[in-house]
């Protein structure tokens, strides 16, 4: 293992771990979702590099057009529930409720 497979490996498993134990806020949550999605772009961007084949370049730029879709819609989350709630604690969110 490279050093450079070991630097994204660390720094998703800092994000999972991130969102695993900091789940306060809404906007920290979606931080280290942000921060997964980017560590996993920047690995697939540079695995053809690594492997010198071409066929697999357009894997990276269709995961950010889905990293900017889960972005949006997790800011549009965080509006709407900041609306309803007055805050975007995690905890004053219950799925239960209708």
């Amino acid at each position: 293992m490279t050093l450079l497979h070991l630097n994204f490996y660390l720094a998703f498993m800092l994000s999972s771990l991130g969102l695993a134990f900091h789940r306060t806020h809404l906007i920290s949550a979606l931080l280290c979702l942000e921060s997964m999605m980017l560590a996993m772009f920047v690995s697939l961007s540079m695995w053809p590099v690594e492997n010198q084949s071409p066929a697999s370049t357009l894997a990276p730029i269709i995961m950010l057009a889905f990293s900017a879709c889960e972005a949006s819609t997790g800011l549009a989350v965080l509006v709407a529930s900041t609306r309803t709630h007055g805050s975007d604690h995690l905890h004053n969110l219950n799925l239960l409720q209708c």
